[in-house]
């Protein structure tokens, strides 16, 4: 089957967004243009990330699909949680040390976080639609007020972030085109740039209420933390659907690029944590944070290349399909 443009040019450019906002972080404090432009970021980058995961989910249970998810998302998760943790100790980062094997560095939250989403499914696929994620909210919410439900295992993330797992599941590609009418494409927009200029405007806001892996003692929020999650869920929501309205529906040539999001998710930290770690890089104004976004589009554009996906594919997919036919292609043109 033809892979669906439009996803893949959504995957594309969610991924990024996720080096471009992983890029621009340690200059948050120093510029209040730069932390309004990277929360407002994070109001629907991850969330729409993991609604595109629910969205191709398949919701099965036997031992043959359990066995896949975990060669397809826990091995992999082990391997870059190790190789991570040496990398940090190598280039000198202060918090290098694991406390343990599922207290995961840098992004690999994910990759723990969708294997739990995919047998969660299990179970809420047995309920309603509706009711399914009201409760499924209402549990992000609730979680919030345990201390011990964090980082460790994902745990957090993993209830916090569900909702949209589950909506992406449900919903379909006719619910989605509903969002390409004029109507909601000029709503969207009116929605996108409220949003910002809220986020410029009002008192600064704790990146952590996007990152859900806080609970409100921590973000200083108290008994209102439930309220203020909930008003991070329509946010999420909203932007979600504004986002995807805009994302094109036809071909384009980088459009491939988006089948390779996963490369570029666990192999940009390789890239970014050095130049934090070595300060490389300095943004104090509008042109350098232009020279930022390009060198996420090289980034991803070059971890979306065909040698890197050679190179790293035994160790992300524990596959050597691509070193075979590179060593088969080899060997027959010496043969010629």
């Amino acid at each position: 089957m033809e892979r669906n443009a439009y996803f893949d040019n959504a995957k594309l450019l969610l991924i990024f967004l996720v080096v471009f906002g992983h890029a621009i972080q340690p200059f948050t404090s120093e510029n209040r243009f730069i932390d309004a432009l990277y929360i407002w970021i994070y109001t629907f980058h991850m969330p729409a990330f993991i609604f595109l995961a629910g969205f191709f989910a398949k919701g099965l249970w036997n031992v043959e699909y359990v066995l896949r998810l975990m060669k397809r998302l826990i091995v992999p998760y082990v391997i870059f949680q190790s190789i991570y943790t040496l990398f940090y100790y190598l280039i000198g980062k202060d918090d290098w040390q694991m406390g343990h094997l599922f207290d995961p560095q840098w992004s690999l939250w994910f990759l723990l976080s969708l294997f739990s989403w995919h047998l969660m499914l299990v179970l809420y696929k047995r309920i309603r639609p509706f009711l399914g994620v009201a409760i499924a909210v209402l549990t992000g919410i609730f979680v919030g007020y345990f201390d011990s439900i964090g980082h460790d295992f994902s745990l957090s993330r993993t209830f916090v972030f569900f909702p949209f797992f589950l909506l992406g599941y449900w919903l379909n590609e006719t619910h989605i085109a509903m969002l390409k009418r004029r109507a909601m494409k000029l709503l969207s927009l009116i929605i996108m740039f409220t949003t910002a200029i809220s986020l410029y405007y009002l008192p600064e806001i704790d990146p952590g209420w996007f990152l859900a892996s806080h609970s409100y003692a921590e973000l200083g929020a108290g008994r209102v933390g439930g309220l203020l999650r909930l008003a991070v869920y329509i946010t999420s929501a909203v932007m979600i659907a504004s986002i995807f309205a805009w994302i094109p529906k036809r071909r384009f040539k980088m459009t491939t690029l988006g089948e390779r999001t996963i490369y570029v998710y666990l192999l940009h930290g390789f890239i970014i944590q050095p130049i934090r770690q070595f300060d490389l890089l300095h943004v104090t104004n509008v042109f350098e944070l232009i020279g930022v976004a390009v060198l996420s589009v090289i980034i991803v554009y070059l971890l979306t290349s065909q040698l890197v996906i050679t190179v790293f594919q035994p160790l992300i997919e524990l596959n050597i399909s691509r070193m075979k036919s590179c060593f088969r292609q080899y060997r027959e043109s010496q043969h010629y």
